[in-house]
């Protein structure tokens, strides 16, 4: 047992819960700690609160993260455990993302009754997601769908569906494979069709600037991931992303380089602009911002018009 018991820090769904189990188990194989010496602190956050509308309309990705920073600048937890995509582009004063786990699948999911694939669904489909990237990557593949919101955990989702409520959704598959839930999905979609979320697939550790507990995380963080998630949020801060625009990026090493590729979308998929960038992975946050202005300098302006001014 050691001498200081970590209290980890997490929303309450099922799955951010899976990821906090996940990230306990690591700490604890790493240091040959008892099971029983992280502790577990489900925190509801706003986010987790508010399910008749859209984010956006609400404030935000900050959303699933204020009541967690909130926790660990009054020192009743000691680490928290998010989905990286969830996290907004600027940490608060004193909060800082010291690393992530092993990144999950990144790709999408479709779960659909009655439909092998995306472009299965009969004209007309009632597909629901809460994503606006979904929604407008579904628009711009398949714009004969109907879609609309669908809010809530991923068995929320699920039952929805099940329901004959909507006849699709699309969830995160790595979320599905943390839940064991991975044989529920119809069809995966391939990231050439279907770009992911900035951060998806992979869990985000944040804590106390400067706290000493920094060298105990360090040996269950992911050097690789890491990289990647520098390039990604450098490429969605410049854009300052938000639940409020569809944007998506995806950073992977091959061959000891680091490739990246981004997509922005109007809301309802009618225009879509990419971009990519190349090199070495010491340059990933350079790379992200590169790929970023590459977008403001070719995107029309009533896409990406809040952000001209950078």
């Amino acid at each position: 047992m050691p001498d200081v018991v970590l209290r980890l820090g997490t929303r309450g769904s099922p799955l951010a819960l899976a990821q906090a189990r996940e990230t306990a188990h690591r700490l604890c194989a790493a240091h040959g700690w008892a099971a029983d010496a992280v502790v577990i602190v489900p925190i509801r956050t706003t986010g987790d609160a508010i399910q008749d509308r859209a984010l956006s309309e609400a404030g935000g990705k900050g959303l699933f993260t204020k009541e967690l920073d909130v926790a660990l600048a009054d020192g009743a937890i000691d680490l928290a455990v998010h989905s990286a995509k969830d996290l907004p582009t600027v940490m608060p004063d004193g909060i800082s993302i010291v690393g992530f786990l092993p990144r999950e699948d990144v790709r999408d999911a479709l779960i659909a009754r009655g439909a092998s694939s995306l472009a299965a669904l009969p004209a007309g489909a009632h597909v629901g997601s809460a994503s606006l990237r979904r929604q407008a990557q579904l628009r711009r593949l398949r714009p004969d769908l109907r879609v609309s919101l669908l809010r809530g955990n991923v068995q929320t989702r699920l039952a929805k569906v099940e329901a004959g409520l909507f006849d699709a959704t699309l969830l995160a598959l790595a979320g599905l494979n943390r839940l064991g839930l991975a044989h529920v999905a119809t069809a995966i979609l391939s990231t050439d069709d279907f770009l992911p979320a900035v951060g998806q697939g992979a869990i985000a550790l944040a804590m106390r600037s400067g706290d000493t507990l920094l060298n105990t995380v360090a040996a269950v963080l992911d050097p690789d991931t890491g990289t990647a998630l520098r390039c990604e949020r450098a490429f969605l801060r410049l854009l300052d992303g938000s639940c409020r625009t569809p944007i998506a990026g995806h950073a992977q090493l091959q061959d000891g380089r680091l490739e990246f590729r981004g997509l922005v979308l109007s809301e309802d998929g009618a225009q879509a602009i990419e971009t990519w960038a190349s090199g070495s992975a010491s340059d990933a946050e350079r790379l992200g911002q590169e790929a970023a202005r590459d977008l403001l300098g070719r995107a029309p302006a009533d896409i990406l018009a809040p952000f001209r001014t950078i």
